[in-house]
């Protein structure tokens, strides 16, 4: 059980579900369908999109904690309480995939540091 704050998007759909049947009588915020059924689908998606890579709700949420969460600069250990993970070992293997976060994370520490803005205000102290 996790406590995560959700964005717009998703308490939209959450709403559009609120009086769905299946969620109604099963007391689900989703009318979910069994991770075979949703792995189908992905399928019959990719290859609609002419998308080679096989497609499943693992490489799912994989691709989510990489490009949506990490690449945009949550933590590692607030991508691991999103995704359940007992253990943030796990979710380091996901981090060691975002190698692009270390340069973009390095031209921020040196924009802090090194600005002109942030020397001028050296100056005044």
């Amino acid at each position: 059980m996790s406590n995560v704050p959700l964005l717009e998007p998703a308490l939209n759909i959450i709403e559009k579900y609120k009086e769905h049947p299946v969620c109604v009588s099963k007391n689900r915020l989703l009318p979910m369908k069994s991770n075979q059924r949703l792995n189908t689908y992905l399928k019959e998606l990719a290859d609609i999109c002419g998308i080679t890579k096989p497609l499943t709700t693992h490489i799912a949420r994989h691709t989510f904690a990489t490009t949506v969460l990490l690449t945009n600069g949550v933590s590692l250990e607030a991508t691991s309480k999103m995704l359940g993970h007992k253990s943030i070992k796990t979710t380091q293997i996901y981090g060691k995939i975002v190698e692009s976060r270390v340069g973009a994370e390095m031209d921020q520490l040196s924009e802090k540091l090194f600005s002109p803005k942030n020397e001028d205000s050296k100056k005044a102290q």
